[in-house]
């Protein structure tokens, strides 16, 4: 199957690939995340007991304050960070988290994240040009959380 290209703007330059975490809820700062491990610890949250660590993480926006950038930031400190970022929309929230994780992040895509990309699919992030690129993984269907 041939990738499937999204547009967007990139706001975080760099390039960063792996599999897909798809979080249409999104995750809560305080008590969301285990800043020791990178697990979603926030209770009944659909991507509960999953880990950042590593992936492509795209995710509908902030939750709270914005402290809750602040658990990114202690996150990559660890080295348990997402590899990259893809947000339908910036906001202060998500525009501090993309600073401090420091990776690639591509933001106001010409598609719907949610309707292309499923958890698993490779995919990669190229903040420099606003491009994502969705390599479909067999058997994936996963779906979103």
């Amino acid at each position: 199957m041939d990738p499937i290209i999204i547009r967007g703007r990139g706001v975080i330059s760099g390039i960063a690939s792996g599999p897909a975490m798809v979080c249409r809820e999104t995750i809560q700062g305080w008590s969301g995340i285990d800043e020791a491990t990178g697990m979603v610890i926030e209770k009944g949250h659909p991507a509960e007991g999953q880990t950042i660590c590593g992936v492509v993480l795209v995710l509908s926006g902030g939750k709270g304050s914005n402290g809750w950038s602040s658990h990114f930031h202690a996150a990559r400190l660890r080295g348990i960070s997402p590899c990259a970022l893809v947000l339908p929309k910036i906001d202060s929230r998500t525009g501090v988290a993309a600073v401090v994780c420091g990776v690639p992040t591509v933001v106001d895509l010409e598609n719907d994240p949610f309707k292309v990309i499923e958890n698993g699919d490779q995919v990669t992030v190229d903040g420099t040009s606003g491009i994502v690129t969705i390599c479909k993984v067999s058997g994936s269907g996963q779906g979103v959380f």
